[in-house]
């Protein structure tokens, strides 16, 4: 028989090392596997991975009272033993044997102090039956000894305890309390068999089951027909039970609560087994993924290694001079093979990266899908060389120009190609009804309606166009400054928003290159930060060059659906603008800039296109009533008004003030061409103005000062219409008021007596009423 962990010297030591300091004395220590499980359910959730642990069972005296301890050590990293936790005996209830252990090796010990009896207690695996039995007795020992009283033994029959004990004489320590305190003595085979047979079973007992196996003897000889004798009766017994059974309704009825109970717990274990599995599925994908990351680091160890190899030939190969001149001149001709291969290599690295990318169509976007460009495979490669970049760099700085070319170049061709695709693919996608781009035109009749279709995607595809590039353009700037050792202050951080929601930005921060400047120095820096910032931005202008025609023709795709949507598109530009604060992002600014000021010239044409509109009013040969823009200003207003975000309020009220200067000076026009009725024409078309835009007036300040422009001109033109009337009504009167005073000049005093008179006299018949009227 194998040795047992129970005799050995050396564990024991090793647990009296691990709890020193705490007075108590170990009785046992053995070596265990511990894994987990449930009471009675083991079967069937199967075991978590095994640890290797060791139970020691120990006693600690306090006066005349012995308290007993099962402690739990665990190996450290450095393979020393130490404590993991602490049960007291005198809470043990049960100990359970596995049934469903095949090897009999397992079992649990449940404590009644535990505060969740949910949780699964910890499975004890021994290596032996030997190691099981002489555990379990020393237990049972402590537990009579010191507590008085036994756990309940669950899966093992106290008869094979029994055999075990006699075929078997290990040494076992126990403890025994004497007068002058508790002692640790070995007892041996027959000390031990004896204690087993006197307190796990009576002699009666013993006796009993002794004949009982004695009425076995004869029939276990004839394997056949002893078992031929266990078939008979146990079919005797399951009939009568059955019969039982059914004499009796209400255990009928148990019966079938308890299958119903039991189904109900079939089905919570089916619940519990959804759980566990979707927890170990996520267990294997974390076990995957740390096989993943152990894989790539043996590969970066094999390659360290294969590197280490490589250099010391290439060590071997060096001959480096004694002398201190040739020294140098062997040691400059050495720099500047390194500088020329390495620069060589990268300039083929960078070119190649970008060949295989454009070589894949699943890297752009195409027919019914819009591909997000993903820059993150491309920046981990580049960022394998960024320490051979920051070495050139201060072997060489002349060396880094080309590189930075060669850089800027390759990585150009992908940028455009994904502007290219996805611009065409987001057109292609977008679908949107034409909008006229005649809105003030006479011709069209001033009962017509105009189209007032949704084209609310249109903005929605530019500004997906922003949210999609601008945050990439913005990565790939820092990232290029980064990478190419660009000494510049106040560059994007690593992950940093370039506008107030940004999108697409990674978890992985690949900005962040983990470097730090070789040759970083403070002195001077402020004066090198303005040359290094041109070099950077002249760069950059290589870098991201032309992709700018891709956004134009999102911008005049959006202008031919809607010359509208360039409000809102105003008002997104200028959101993304205000968002572009660092030095490194100074190509994109322009870029926005740009779209801002081409965005402003479509919507200019607009403008221009509807005020000639306004003017056509003019040529007309004869117009009376309300002009036809007049109305049709107030629906295009009220839809301009609609389109407005973030800063395009500025854009919209220029347009405003250009429309109804024209509108207004074109009514003022046309009023001249029938002088007789222009006060009236100008009454109503003023009239009509203000009634139509009186809601728009109260929200909008632009428009509430021409509200009041048309007011003052509408009260003109009424004060010149009632002087019209008034003087056409009594023309004759103020023309006879006018000779009264006229006379008043030229008579004497005297003759004014006879004034009435000679008015009859020589005056007319028109004359003599006025003069009736007058007296």
């Amino acid at each position: 028989m194998a040795k047992s962990s129970a005799d050995d010297e050396e564990l024991r030591r090793a647990c009296e090392a691990a709890i020193e300091g705490t007075k108590e004395k170990i009785v046992m220590s053995i070596r265990v596997a511990k894994s987990r499980g449930i009471w009675g359910k083991s079967g069937k959730l199967g075991r978590h991975m095994a640890k290797p642990r060791v139970l020691a069972l120990s006693t600690k005296s306090k006066g005349q009272r012995t308290k007993a301890f099962l402690r739990v050590l665990k190996y450290s990293t450095g393979g020393v033993l130490e404590p993991a936790k602490l049960y007291k005996l005198k809470h043990l209830s049960k100990v359970e044997v596995i049934t469903n252990d095949p090897s009999g090796c397992t079992f649990m010990l449940g404590f009644d102090n535990l505060r969740s009896q949910s949780v699964a207690p910890p499975q004890w695996t021994m290596r032996n039956i030997d190691d099981r039995n002489r555990l379990l007795l020393c237990i049972l020992n402590i537990c009579k000894d010191v507590l008085g009283r036994l756990p309940k033994v669950v899966g093992i029959d106290v008869v094979e305890m029994a055999l075990w004990a006699k075929e078997n004489t290990p040494t076992v320590t126990t403890q025994r309390n004497l007068e002058d305190g508790p002692v640790v003595t070995a007892v041996t085979e027959s000390d031990l068999k004896v204690t087993v047979e006197k307190e796990l079973v009576s002699q009666a007992e013993e006796e009993d089951m002794e004949a009982l196996l004695g009425t076995y003897v004869m029939g276990i000889g004839e394997a056949e027909a002893f078992s031929e004798r266990l078939k008979r009766e146990l079919l005797a017994l399951e009939a009568a039970n059955v019969h039982a059974i059914l004499e009796s309704e209400p255990l009928v009825d148990e019966v079938l609560q308890g299958l119903e109970a039991a189904t109900n717990c079939v089905e919570d274990m089916d619940e519990w087994l959804g759980i566990f599995n979707v927890k170990l599925r996520h267990m294997r994908e974390d076990i995957e993924s740390i096989e993943t990351r152990n894989n790539k680091l043996g590969m970066q160890s094999v390659n360290n290694k294969s590197l280490i190899e490589e250099l010391d030939k290439l060590l071997e190969r060096l001959r480096v001079p004694s002398e201190v001149k040739e020294k140098r001149a062997e040691l400059e001709k050495l720099k500047s093979t390194f500088v020329r291969r390495a620069s060589d290599f990268l300039r083929n690295y960078f070119a190649s990266l970008v060949d295989f990318m454009i070589s894949d169509k699943s890297y752009f976007s195409q027919r019914g899908q819009l591909k997000r460009p993903d820059h993150a495979d491309l920046r981990y490669k580049c960022r394998t060389y960024a320490r051979l970049l920051q070495h050139l760099k201060s072997l060489d700085k002349n060396c880094l120009g080309p590189l930075r070319k060669a850089y800027c170049s390759s990585l150009n061709l992908l940028l455009r190609r994904e502007a290219r695709e996805f611009a065409n693919e987001l057109r292609a996608s977008t679908k949107a009804s034409r909008n006229p781009t005649v809105w003030l035109e006479g011709s069209t009749g001033p009962g017509q309606n105009v189209n007032n279709s949704d084209t609310s995607t249109v903005s929605e595809a530019y500004a997906k166009m922003l949210t999609i590039f601008i945050p990439l353009l913005v990565d790939e700037s820092s990232f290029f400054a980064h990478f190419m050792c660009f000494e510049v202050p106040a560059l994007v951080p690593p992950g940093g928003v370039s506008n107030g929601n940004k999108a697409g930005s990674n978890d992985d921060d690949d900005d962040d290159l983990g470097i730090l400047d070789i040759d970083e120095n403070d002195d001077g820096k402020a004066g090198n930060d303005s040359v290094e910032l041109v070099a950077l931005n002249e760069s950059l202008q290589d870098l991201l060059d032309g992709i700018q025609e891709d956004f134009y023709a999102v911008v005049d795709w959006a202008y031919k659906i809607d010359p509208l949507r360039c409000i809102s598109m105003h008002g997104i530009t200028e959101r993304y603008i205000s968002g572009q604060k660092a030095d490194a992002a100074g190509f994109v600014r322009l870029l926005l800039d740009d779209l801002e000021s081409r965005i402003s010239m479509q919507f200019g044409r607009f403008v221009d296109e509807a005020c000639h509109q306004i003017e056509r009013n003019e040529r007309n040969v004869k117009q009376t009533g309300v002009l036809s823009y007049i109305p049709r200003f107030a629906t295009l207003a009220t839809r301009m008004e609609q389109y407005i975000q973030g800063q395009s309020r500025d854009l919209v009220d220029q347009a405003y003030t250009k429309f109804v200067s024209i509108m207004f000076v074109t009514l003022e026009k046309i009023a001249q061409t029938d002088p007789k009725y222009a006060d009236i024409f100008l009454l109503e078309n003023y009239a009509a103005f203000q009634n139509s835009l009186y809601d728009l007036a109260n929200v909008v300040p632009t428009l509430a000062k021409f509200y009041h422009q048309a007011s003052e001109a509408y009260e003109q033109a009424c004060t010149r219409f009632i002087s019209m009337i008034i003087y056409y009504q009594f023309e004759r009167l103020f023309q006879f008021a006018r000779k009264i005073e006229d006379l008043m000049y030229t008579i004497s005093p005297e003759e004014v007596d006879s004034f009435p008179t000679w008015i009859v006299q020589n005056g007319s018949s028109e004359d003599a009423k006025i003069q009736f009227i007058w007296c």
